[in-house]
């Protein structure tokens, strides 16, 4: 989960991305056929020596990464060329200990951004002894909501996945169909999730798991969003190497 931090609303957030990857996409992609074909005479991936593995691995793509082409999916930033991502449990970990006393946070139903081309879930998080956000619903474990999180595991169910729709899913054949014209312009969801940090303070890691943690990423689109720079690689491996100097490994390209 890439983040940045936004105080211009007033409410002291900080703002982090899903990061959704080929395993998470493969991962839906068998629960999506073991629901569509539930019976086991019709459902192959319901032999118990079938593995994950056996899906079809990066170079030879699923169907529903042919659907997954929105910018949610991305590998690419809108927000600079440095992007620190990640897991969602080690980051709500991290809040947990330094915001919450130890105690558990509280995720709520935030609210819904409509864009031009983008409708954004977002869901809250904020220590149990903050009572300023009582009135936003708890985000429940429902299977119709949008989104949930379970035993660890935020769960994502968008409706629109793909910016401009190329193909559709043949159902009876497992597979993805070119279409003849493509839909241009769809609106794609996305979900971000913001943690309530209060009284401008931050969300601390040590500069070491920062590091770890942080990849050069390309720019989606140069001068989408005003004020917003890109360096190439060349210039932030300089400047990633200046702030940390005896890292053992190169930067590397988020793709």
């Amino acid at each position: 989960m890439p983040g940045f931090e936004d105080r211009s609303s007033g409410l002291d957030l900080l703002w982090w991305s899903l990061s959704v990857g080929p395993d998470e996409i493969k991962s839906a992609e068998r629960r999506l056929l073991e629901k569509t074909y539930p019976d086991e005479e019709e459902n192959p991936f319901q032999d118990e020596d079938l593995q994950d593995e056996d899906l079809p691995d990066e170079e030879e793509k699923g169907f529903l990464e042919k659907f997954t082409t929105s910018p949610a999916f991305l590998k690419t930033s809108r927000l600079g060329s440095y992007c620190f991502t990640f897991p969602l449990e080690d980051l709500l970990e991290a809040y947990r200990e330094q915001f919450c006393s130890s105690a558990p946070p509280v995720m709520r139903v935030f609210k819904t951004i409509l864009y031009k081309q983008e409708v954004n879930y977002v869901v809250l998080v904020h220590s149990p002894d903050q009572d300023q956000f009582s009135d936003y619903p708890l985000l429940t474990d429902n299977p119709d909501t949008v989104c949930t999180y379970r035993d660890g595991c935020f769960i994502w169910r968008p409706e629109a996945m793909s910016e401009t729709h190329g193909y559709e899913f043949v159902k009876g054949q497992m597979e993805a169909q070119e279409l003849s014209r493509r839909h241009e312009f769809d609106v794609w969801d996305n979900v971000s999730i913001t943690l309530h940090v209060p009284n401008k303070q931050v969300l601390h890691f040590d500069a070491g798991r920062l590091r770890e943690n942080l990849k050069f990423c390309r720019a989606e689109k140069p001068g989408l969003i005003r004020g917003v720079t890109f360096e190439n690689f060349q210039t932030a491996e300089k400047l990633v190497n200046e702030f940390w100097p005896k890292y053992p490994s190169p930067l590397e390209k988020d793709e």
